[in-house]
């Protein structure tokens, strides 16, 4: 059986996938952050959803959004979050 990282690795060889996976890398990092956030700050997702008055479905899916275009939060959405854990939101447009 292979782990997770031969996995990934045998996927990406495929340049059609790798692309893909390129084009979601912006996503990616935005679910990396809040999970980070979220384990520096010692939190269980049911302590964030708790302090955001939502439930814990909510931040399981918020944080493993992937990409998913259902599930991309809102600015108000990462503010409450980043308030949850200890953080707030800083937004940058970076020249390409």
């Amino acid at each position: 059986m292979l782990k997770h990282k031969e996995l990934r690795n045998n996927m990406l060889s495929n340049p059609k996938v790798k692309a893909e996976y390129d084009l979601l890398q912006d996503e990616f990092s935005l679910f990396d952050e809040l999970l980070n956030a979220r384990i520096n700050a010692g939190l269980t997702q049911a302590e964030v959803a708790d302090r955001m008055g939502t439930k814990t479905p909510a931040i399981a899916r918020l944080e493993a959004g992937g990409g998913n275009k259902q599930h991309s939060p809102s600015i108000s959405t990462l503010r409450k979050y980043a308030n949850a854990v200890g953080c707030h939101v800083e937004i940058k447009l970076v020249q390409n």
